[in-house]
């Protein structure tokens, strides 16, 4: 019988939940139990990983203020998300615990050692969302004015990262000994200095960590532009992508895995995961009514304009509701998401672009409907493209419990039932895995 199974991942951020809504509580208290519960039900149902967004500043772009992002609880407030990962790995058997943390924000020797130490505590099963920010409110919280342009971003990211891989290797598989009896812990001609010294970075090492159960985090990445498909094709594990529908899913599948192939990659090593926001309903009637409740919402038109403004460093606010953008923007922000969202030629207003950002911004194809007709889609998609896989997320990265609920005891069943989704696992580490299948 051929596989017909793909992989199911989560993707938010150690936020405020739907704090609006009646089944939200606004993150109180912040003790992260409330995503420790949704890791279990997350492990519980199967996925692969559960991937923690992150940003480092509070956005103060819509509006010249930060007191929409405030009021609104969008971009801020947003707690580390590697404490939470360790929290929701050490809660769970199974599950991957994924972390953004930023090339700009740590120093390559931090971030290993760091990375070493959540997969030991997680027993294998952590990884790193590689990013390298893209806002010049975050560069100055770290002693910067703005940030590099995007071609020095990706310079310096791919010395970063080979600085990483050197770190992560600094000390072999098999330094540890334990030798009781000759007193040796670590056999010393087993641990290298990396003496790296490049344009960007100089690290003497070795880790000062063993090696933990991968070796190294799983990669994880969400290169969008030519430059960043480079960059993903060469490092990654898995890569997070929004297409246009299931055309230009299969097309990134397709340039991905050819442009692992050029770089001598296997390409079936690299598991490219479509972002999707499924409405669920007991009907579809029920399903579309809820999604239009959420899209004609006061609120939620200003939470994505906010957001878009806070990672694309463009005041939405300047341009009229009810009229197209007047011209083609460009950004040193994140370019790909901006081009997505503002839909050059189309016609469409700043109101209808918001909108449409409400199943076309984080969602690669649209999926509502009842769990069986959401599944039954998400399987003639990923027929059609050929794998790998979705990451389930909402329009603002917001969750509560109830939509959870309906995604892990609802969805998943059903996709399990066709025989699309895992029902156990049958590895402990994250990337063996994400390799299964």
């Amino acid at each position: 019988m051929t596989d017909k199974r793909f992989h199911l991942s989560w993707f938010m951020n150690f936020t405020p939940d739907e704090w609006r809504e009646p089944f939200g509580n606004g993150g109180t208290p912040w003790d992260g139990e409330f995503y420790i519960e949704m890791a279990k039900m997350l492990d519980r149902a199967c996925f692969d990983y559960i991937m923690i967004e992150d940003k480092l500043m509070v956005p103060e772009i819509y509006g010249g203020s930060r007191d929409l992002a405030l009021k609104a609880a969008m971009i801020a407030p947003k707690h580390d998300p590697a404490p939470l990962a360790v929290a929701m790995g050490m809660a769970t058997q199974h599950l991957g615990v994924i972390a953004t943390m930023s090339t700009m924000a740590y120093p390559p020797f931090m971030l290993a050692r760091l990375s070493s130490t959540i997969d030991s505590l997680t027993k294998g099963r952590f990884g790193w969302n590689v990013v390298t920010s893209a806002e010049d409110l975050a560069a100055q919280n770290f002693n910067m004015d703005a940030l590099p342009p995007r071609e020095q971003r990706y310079a310096m990211a791919d010395e970063y990262m080979e600085v990483v891989h050197k770190l992560f290797e600094s000390w072999e598989p098999d330094a540890v000994v334990l030798d009781r009896e000759n007193g040796v812990y670590a056999d010393p001609s087993k641990v290298h200095t990396i003496d790296h010294k490049g344009e960007f970075f100089n690290v003497r090492g070795p880790l000062n960590t063993v090696p933990s159960p991968q070796g190294k985090p799983v990669f994880v990445q969400a290169g969008a532009s030519p430059r960043g498909r480079d960059f993903a094709a060469t490092h990654a594990d898995s890569i997070v992508s929004v297409a246009n529908g299931i055309e230009g899913m299969k097309a990134f599948r397709d340039d991905i895995r050819a442009r692992a192939e050029k770089l001598g990659r296997n390409p079936d090593d690299i598991k490219v995961l479509f972002c999707i926001t499924p409405t669920l309903g007991e009907t579809e009637k029920e399903a579309r009514e809820k999604y239009d409740r959420v899209m004609m919402s006061d609120n939620f038109v200003t939470d994505i304009l906010v957001s878009m403004s806070g990672i694309t460093e463009i005041d939405f606010a300047q341009f009229d509701l009810d009229k197209p953008l007047p011209e083609k923007l460009v950004t040193n922000g994140e370019s790909g998401t901006l081009d997505k969202f503002q839909q050059w030629g189309s016609g469409k207003t700043l109101r209808e672009l918001a909108a449409d950002s409400g199943g076309g911004m984080v969602s690669s194809l649209e999926l509502i409907g009842t769990p069986d007709q959401v599944a039954e889609r998400m399987g003639d998609a990923m027929a059609e493209v050929g794998g790998d896989g979705f990451l389930v997320t909402t329009p603002t990265l917001r969750v509560s419990r109830r939509y959870v609920v309906e995604v892990t005891d609802g969805l998943v069943p059903a996709l399990q039932k066709r025989g699309l989704m895992r029902t156990e696992y049958k590895h402990k580490l994250l990337r063996d895995n994400l390799r299964e299948f």
